[in-house]
C-alpha cells in the first residue's frame, strides 16, 4: 500500500504561506519538501541530500518564513533572524526572488534582502541597517560586514541556511566560514543543503549541525533514463566545431541549450566561430559584471536566447577532491581574481535556468561533481532533458569515473550511451568549418574579450540605475548580438542543399529560410521583381492575362 503525500495546507503552515504557494501552481511538495518542512518546523537540524532541481531551496525556505512568522506574533522587534549563505552571487538572487515569491502576501511581516552583488560595502550598509528578517549572501560578503559593524546576528539569528554546502569549500570560502562561526550565538537552527554528500560536506557538518536529521533522498543524483537521456560521442578538436555547426545549423538540436567549454578563450572562441555561420548566442563567463550575468539568465529563462555558451571555471580549476586541498584552491582562486575574474561565479551549480532542454559538454568536466551540476541544468522538476558530451582522447579516463559513479550510484540505467551519429555523412561541411576557424584567430578572441566586457559593463551600469526606471526598456537590451571581430563570409550563413546528407534530408529543409509566395512557390530575387515593376510593357501584359482568366471563369 502507498504512503499517502504530505500536503502543503496539512504542514500547519500560515495562511499568507498556502496562498502564496497556490499562486505558484504548487498543488503539492516535492519529495525533499515533504519530508524535510515538517522536520524543520520541528526545530530540527538537517543535511539534506537531493538531486538538483528537486526543489531544495522552498525546503528550507518555506519552514524559514514560518518560523518567522510565528515569531512575530509574540516579538515584533525587527531583528536578522534568518542567514542564507550561498556560494555564488548568481544563486544569491534566485534565492532571494524564490524568497520574495513564498512572501507576497506577508512582505511587512518578512523582508529579505540579498547582499552578495558586488555593490560596495558601504553602499549596502542601509539596507542592513533596516534588519531584513532573512539576509542572503556568500560567506565572504557576510564576514565582511561583520567586521565592519554592518551586521549583528550573536544576538538575534535563529535560523542558518548553507545551500550548495557542497560547494562552499571548494569555492575558497573555508577561512570565512570558521571566521563566521565565531559569530553565531550559541543555539540555533541550521541546514545544510546539498547535491552530493562529499568530504566538505561531512566538514561543514561537524562544525555547523547539532545532532542533525540527515535526508539522503533520491538514491540518484540524476533522473533516470525515461527523463534524462544521456549520450557521449568520441571526437577530436576539429570535429567538436565540425559536429555543434551540423547540430545547431541543420536543427538537429530542439529547444534551449547550454554548452558549456572549459574556459574564457574557448567561450568567444566559439562563439565567434557560430557567428560565422549566423547562429546567435550569448556568452557567460566570470569576466562579465555580476549584473550583466543575472540578466542574461533572466532573459534566457523568459525566452529571449535559445544558445548560452558558458564556461564552468570553478569546477575545472578546482575539482572537488576534499577538503586537504582546500589552501592550494584558494590560491588558484585569489590569482584569478587578479585577472579580472569573478571568484563567486558559477553557471552549473544551483543556478534554475528554466526548461533547459539540452546541455552540450563541448568539453567535458574534470569530476564527477561538475558533471553532475551540468547537467543538472536540464531535466529539472518533471521535464524531460537530454545531456551530450563531446569527448576528446584526453577526456576518456574522466567519462570512465563520470560512468562507473552513476553506474555505482542508482539501479537506473542512466549511463552515457553512444551517440548514433556518422562523422563521415558530414563530411562535406568540414571544409567550411576550416574555412570559419581561419577567421577565428588569437587576435579575433582577444578583441571579442575587450569589446563584450566594454559593452557588458557599460550596461551593467544602466541595469543598475536607467532600467529601475525604465523596465520596459531593458526588454531592448539584449547579450546575443554579433561581436564581429574575425572577418565574417556571407555565403557560409545558408546550407546548400547539396551538402546535407541524404540521411538528414528527411528531417532538415535547408530552403525553409527563403521566404515563399501565397501559392508555396519560391518568390523571384528582388532583381527580377524591380525589375518587373519598372517595366509597363510587362506589367501591362501580367495584368491583361488575370483579366482574360477571369473573364473565361465567369
Amino acid at each position: 500500500m502507498e504512503e499517502e503525500t504530505l500536503h502543503f495546507h496539512e504542514m500547519g503552515l500560515d495562511d499568507r504561506l498556502l496562498k502564496a504557494l497556490a499562486d505558484l501552481g504548487w498543488s503539492q511538495p516535492t519529495l525533499i519538501q515533504e519530508k524535510a518542512i515538517p522536520l524543520a518546523l520541528e526545530g530540527k537540524d538537517l543535511l539534506a541530500r537531493a538531486r538538483t532541481g528537486s526543489g531544495k531551496t522552498a525546503a528550507y525556505a518555506i519552514p524559514l518564513i514560518q518560523r518567522i512568522l510565528t515569531s512575530k506574533q509574540t516579538v515584533r522587534e525587527q531583528a536578522v533572524r534568518a542567514l542564507v549563505l550561498v556560494p555564488t552571487k548568481e544563486l544569491g538572487q534566485q534565492v532571494q526572488t524564490m524568497i520574495r515569491q513564498l512572501t507576497a502576501f506577508c512582505s511587512r511581516d518578512v523582508r529579505v534582502a540579498d547582499i552578495s552583488g558586488k555593490a560596495d560595502i558601504s553602499a549596502q550598509k542601509p539596507i542592513l541597517m533596516e534588519k531584513p528578517d532573512i539576509v542572503v549572501s556568500t560567506p565572504s560578503r557576510v564576514q565582511a560586514h561583520i567586521n565592519a559593524q554592518n551586521l549583528q546576528i550573536q544576538s538575534s539569528l535563529e535560523m542558518l541556511v548553507i545551500d550548495e554546502a557542497d560547494l562552499v569549500f571548494s569555492f575558497g570560502f573555508e577561512a570565512d566560514m570558521k571566521s563566521l562561526l565565531c559569530h553565531l550565538p550559541k543555539i540555533y537552527q541550521a541546514f545544510l543543503m546539498s547535491a552530493t554528500l562529499n568530504d566538505d560536506v561531512q566538514a561543514l557538518k561537524e562544525l555547523v549541525l547539532h545532532n542533525p536529521v540527515t535526508l539522503k533522498l533520491q538514491g540518484s543524483q540524476l533522473p533516470d533514463s525515461s527523463q534524462l537521456q544521456q549520450y557521449s560521442v568520441r571526437c577530436e578538436e576539429e570535429d567538436k566545431f565540425l559536429l555543434i555547426y551540423t547540430l545547431l545549423k541543420l536543427g538537429l538540436v530542439q529547444g534551449k541549450s547550454l554548452v558549456f567549454v572549459s574556459d574564457v578563450e574557448r567561450c568567444y572562441r566559439l562563439k565567434l566561430f557560430l557567428e560565422q555561420f549566423s547562429i546567435p548566442a550569448c556568452v557567460l563567463n566570470s569576466e562579465l559584471p555580476v549584473h550583466s550575468r543575472c540578466h542574461i539568465i533572466t532573459q534566457f529563462n523568459q525566452g529571449f536566447y535559445n544558445y548560452i555558451i558558458a564556461t564552468d571555471e570553478q569546477g575545472l580549476e578546482n575539482p572537488a577532491g576534499g577538503s586537504q586541498k582546500t589552501q592550494e584552491k584558494g590560491k588558484k582562486k585569489k590569482n584569478s581574481g587578479k585577472k579580472g575574474k569573478d571568484k563567486e561565479y558559477s553557471v552549473s551549480r544551483g543556478i534554475d535556468f528554466h526548461n533547459v532542454s539540452n546541455v552540450i559538454n563541448f568539453d567535458f568536466p574534470t569530476s564527477v561533481e561538475s558533471y553532475i551540476h551540468r547537467v543538472g541544468r536540464t531535466a529539472r522538476a518533471d521535464n524531460p532533458g537530454t545531456a551530450l558530451s563531446f569527448i576528446s582522447h584526453t577526456e576518456i579516463p574522466t567519462l570512465t569515473e563520470v560512468e562507473n559513479a552513476l553506474t555505482g550510484d542508482s539501479t537506473h540505467d542512466s549511463v552515457l550511451k553512444p551517440y548514433g551519429f556518422k562523422m563521415e555523412e558530414i563530411e562535406g561541411f568540414r571544409y567550411r568549418c576550416r574555412d570559419a576557424m581561419r577567421s577565428v584567430t588569437k587576435q579575433a578572441v582577444k578583441e571579442a574579450r575587450l569589446k563584450e566586457i566594454k559593452q557588458e559593463l557599460l550596461n551593467s551600469e544602466k541595469l543598475k540605475t536607467y532600467f529601475e526606471d525604465n523596465p520596459r526598456d531593458l526588454q531592448l537590451l539584449r547579450h546575443d548580438k554579433d561581436l564581429h571581430p574575425a572577418v565574417i563570409k556571407p555565403h557560409l550563413k545558408n546550407v546548400p542543399d547539396y551538402l546535407v546528407p541524404t540521411a538528414l534530408k528527411s528531417l532538415v529543409n535547408p530552403m525553409k529560410q527563403r521566404k515563399k509566395n501565397k501559392a508555396g512557390r519560391v518568390m523571384l530575387s528582388s532583381f527580377k521583381k524591380n525589375f518587373r515593376g519598372r517595366n509597363p510593357l510587362k506589367s501591362f501584359h501580367y495584368t491583361r492575362k488575370k483579366r482574360e482568366k477571369k473573364a473565361g471563369k465567369s
